[in-house]
């Protein structure tokens, strides 16, 4: 088939009456589902939509929402999905840019978007759609048109709009039917944000196959944030194949399933997946992998259960190439870590009205025989392990350079993640208003019954990463801070304070500390500028560095008049064991002296 237009026609003409799309006790047949697309496409057409048009899409998820992409397709033009939850100001932007005409939208959402576009509303201007000549669904569509052009903010955070033809969507949709065994009898879930290229992979393929969609009802909202409501609902609704976003699928992995699940595929991508799932489970786990600009995935593997290590996010897809290259755009050896460029049929057009910016990320394939054949340059680094599969290792801007050293936040991260008791967790840093200087905070959000502190989770950083990757701060959160596209968005973290810091819990009562601890102490909550420091703290995990290490032994031999070194405080971390090794100093000090010296110390 040369069009996901053509498809649905095809399964309308054969099974009329199998379900199309499902949501609590409605359904829509593939009859119904391809008689309205025709209308509306006929109607847009009216309008002046047509090949080579954008057609913003501002509809609540719903079937009115697929419909209308369908139409727009089938008028021959490309759909825009626009997440209505977006703050105004960025529709906007992303409308005027797009150059939109037209836009399928109520029509008091499209006046209070302003523009000077048309709307059409399916439920207001049903009548006048109804009276439209039909569009069929057999019409041939070009594979390099526009099928859909879908924004994503990029590191400047300015909406960049990926072009993506039919050509990449059809490559896309008969890799998922064939490698997921897609039939008519499977229901997927729709549950991705309208505006993630997620949303694409779970409507079309299926839709491709003849199988059914499942879409969360008016009372489900609570299945894209909770992940015990969203296993319900994947169990409750018999759905055989499932997206699940990153954040949400590590706990459903992580948790055990009953055996009369219908689900066989859960799919997750989005966000880096640092958890295997546990075995047993009645389902296959895949980790995928994917830029918008290369059609939603580039990339899939099945994760094996039990595994301690990060799993991979596998290899290239039908007709999608991989490389892993280094700055002269050589490849790297194998294990080694590079930057993942991705050529093949996913590649799309580029982004809508920045020739510029197109031209620096959409790059000549150099590898490829095809002519004009592109590839496109991720930022991701990865390294490719002895089964061919892809290891990644963080965004190559991803790193934040702390007291001279380059440290790797997804590195940190992954090591967290995977601590006993920790459900979700990320690495950020922010500037200490006291000294301004770089600090590392890491977010945890901890299981149900984990009783989490900082010192247990430290103690476990340590035996995985230096002491300059160990936060000395952690937060605890109390939701998951995820976008309408169920990615984790770092903009939501919370400031540190002393609300939300984690704390320690003293399982006994804690000791009365000598006078020399006490000193050393204050010495140290000093320094760290810390008053929450305790005896038993390691002063390099509260915050302590090489450079006020220092500082702290000048002063300990300043104060006692002891020959103490950095080495002895590296040796002795906490105030308690620093107190010890400052007695012991003293000690040897005085029974080293002669009588004479004795008396005068005296």
């Amino acid at each position: 088939m040369s069009n996901i237009s053509r498809c649905v026609a095809l399964v309308a003409s054969l099974t009329p009456d199998a379900v199309a799309l499902s949501s609590g006790d409605a359904h829509l047949s593939y009859r119904e589902l391809n008689e309205a697309a025709s209308r509306l496409a006929g109607y847009l057409k009216v309008t002046g939509v047509g090949p080579e048009s954008v057609v913003p899409i501002l509809l609540d998820r719903s079937f009115d929402q697929i419909v209308a992409a369908l139409a727009v397709m089938r008028a021959g033009a490309a759909y825009l999905p626009v997440d209505t939850s977006w703050p105004d100001q960025r529709i906007a932007t992303i409308l005027k840019d797009s150059l939109a005409k037209v836009c399928v939208a109520p029509h008091d959402v499209a006046l209070h978007i302003g523009g000077d576009r048309r709307s059409v509303c399916p439920v207001a201007d049903a009548m006048l759609i109804a009276q439209a000549q039909p569009v069929p669904g057999d019409a041939e569509l070009p594979s390099s048109s526009l099928a859909y052009v879908i924004y994503t903010s990029g590191s400047t955070g300015t909406p960049k709009g990926v072009e993506i033809t039919h050509g990449n969507l059809m490559n896309l949709i008969e890799w998922h039917v064939e490698a997921f065994s897609v039939t008519a009898a499977d229901r997927a879930s729709h549950i991705a944000g309208l505006g993630f290229d997620a949303a694409v992979w779970e409507i079309w393929p299926y839709l491709a196959a003849g199988a059914t969609i499942q879409l969360p009802g008016p009372m489900d909202d609570l299945i894209r944030s909770s992940p015990a409501h969203l296993q319900r609902w994947l169990h409750d609704g018999h759905i055989t194949h499932a997206f699940v976003p990153t954040a949400l699928a590590e706990p459903l992995i992580q948790s055990a399933w009953p055996d009369t699940t219908f689900l066989r595929y859960l799919l997750t991508g989005g966000d880096a997946l640092r958890k295997s799932p546990i075995p047993g489970l009645p389902f296959v786990v895949l980790n995928n992998y994917g830029p918008t600009e290369c059609t939603v995935v580039a990339t899939s593997g099945l994760i094996k259960p039990g595994e301690e290590a990060a799993p991979p996010i596998g290899r290239a897809i039908r007709n999608v190439c991989t490389y892993v290259l280094d700055e002269q755009h050589q490849f790297v050896a194998r294990g080694e870590v590079g930057e993942l460029y991705i050529g093949g049929a996913g590649v799309g057009r580029g982004y809508r009205n920045l020739p510029e910016q197109t031209a620096a990320a959409f790059l000549h394939d150099p590898f490829s025989a095809e002519p004009g054949a592109r590839m496109y340059r991720t930022g991701d680094m990865v390294a490719e392990l002895p089964d061919g599969q892809l290891a990644f290792h963080g965004r190559r801007d991803n790193q934040e350079k702390i007291r001279g050293q380059r440290i790797e936040l997804d590195e940190i991260n992954a090591v967290l993640s995977r601590c006993a008791g920790v459900l979700f967790s990320c690495v950020s840093t922010r500037i200490d208003p006291t000294t301004g200087e770089k600090q590392l905070v890491a977010y945890v959000l901890p299981e149900e019954s984990a009783l989490l502190t900082p010192r247990v989770l430290q103690d476990q950083l340590a035996e995985r990463l230096s002491a300059a990757m160990v936060p000395a701060i952690f937060v605890r959160l109390k939701t998951m801070p995820l976008n309408a596209s169920g990615k984790v968005d770092l903009a939501l973290l919370p400031q540190p304070c002393e609300e939300n810091a984690l704390r320690q819990e003293e399982e006994t009562a804690p000791r009365e500390a000598t006078e020399l601890e006490a000193a050393v102490l204050a010495t140290v909550r000093a320094l760290l500028n810390n008053d929450s420091v305790s005896l038993d703290d390691d002063f390099f995990l509260s915050g302590g560095h090489s450079l006020l290490g220092a500082q702290m032994v000048s002063r300990i031999r300043a104060d006692y008049g002891v020959d103490l070194t950095l080495r002895d405080l590296f040796e002795a971390p906490t105030a308690a064991l620093l107190a010890e090794t400052v007695e012991s100093l003293i000690v040897a000090q005085i029974e080293n002296m002669t009588d004479a010296e004795a008396e005068a110390a005296l």
